[in-house]
């Protein structure tokens, strides 16, 4: 299981669902949060600001992001759940959800795949610019961007209602 939620919930549901793994996506301002449930190398640090294009005093999403991003679930086995988190849970966290997503269920359709996402998530809203390097690297030929092109900005949210995705097909 796959749970994503905003930065405020991250230690609650890391605890209450035992999650074995987390993902944390923050802007070089925000302090980390401590999971003292996790070993460190459970804990995987992405700093990056939300955006998709270069800004002045800005870090956009890197193919370095997206290379730890790829490495970091290759090292779960979806045996117990991860979370991954970014400031509001809207973006950085549902892009590398729909990542996680992808390399877990690789035989299903990319589009497929970003329907469950908005499905689960009215106000999910990929970063763009790290789902093209993560599509990128896994060679998926554009299919990862095009499908959360096709699905869309989300509803308009200050912050995301935490929500699962399940990692096996059923």
């Amino acid at each position: 299981m796959i749970i994503v939620c905003p930065l405020h919930a991250a230690q609650a549901l890391v605890r209450e669902n035992n999650a074995s793994h987390a993902i944390s996506l923050l802007s070089p301002e925000t302090p980390w949060p401590v999971f003292d449930t996790l070993q460190p190398a459970r804990h995987l640090k992405l700093t990056l600001h939300d955006i998709t294009v270069s800004a002045p005093g800005m870090v956009e999403p890197r193919s370095g992001d997206a290379e730890r991003l790829i490495s970091f679930v290759q090292g779960w086995d979806g045996g117990s759940p991860m979370l991954i988190h970014c400031w509001a849970g809207i973006s950085r966290s549902t892009a590398s959800a729909f990542t996680a997503l992808c390399m877990m269920r690789p035989d299903e359709d990319e589009m497929a795949l970003a329907q469950e996402l908005r499905d689960a998530s009215p106000s999910a809203t990929p970063n763009r610019l790290l789902v093209s390097h993560v599509d990128e690297i896994l060679g998926r030929n554009g299919r990862m961007v095009a499908a959360i092109d096709l699905i869309g900005r989300g509803q308009d949210a200050y912050e995301g209602v935490p929500f699962t995705l399940r990692v096996r097909s059923n």
